[in-house]
């Protein structure tokens, strides 16, 4: 039984799983949208809320624990700047994902990960 274990595994190993969720939380925040496998985006949508929710002081503590799972400055520059003043005054829910069609290779479900406005 699984009882009390949060996160998927996908399959690999933690190393893989961590640099993937840093990469997708990148380029959700430098592009503003991404699409991916269905359940990808839903492990994704809680990283991205916890990003954007340590990054709300906009300290240089909150710059430091960004620093973490933001891998280019630029999408840190976006999240502290245009994303922090979107969100000020919302209490969560930062994401949206939409279903859309299989891919074509394997069947998966594949899903649309955006940054609400």
């Amino acid at each position: 039984m699984r009882h009390r274990k949060a996160g998927r595994k996908f399959g690999r190993t933690a190393d893989h799983r961590q640099a993937m969720t840093r990469n997708q939380v990148t380029a959700l925040l430098r592009h503003g949208r991404i699409t991916t496998t269905e359940a990808k985006a839903k492990e994704l949508r809680r990283w991205v809320e916890r990003v954007i929710t340590t990054a709300k002081p906009g300290d240089v503590q909150a710059h430091r624990q960004v620093a973490l799972y933001v891998n280019d400055r630029e999408a840190s520059r976006r999240l502290f700047t245009t994303y922090l003043e979107r969100y000020r005054d919302r209490q969560g829910g930062y994401t949206r994902i939409y279903r859309t069609e299989q891919r074509h290779g394997d069947a998966a479900p594949m899903a649309i990960i955006e940054l609400i406005d």
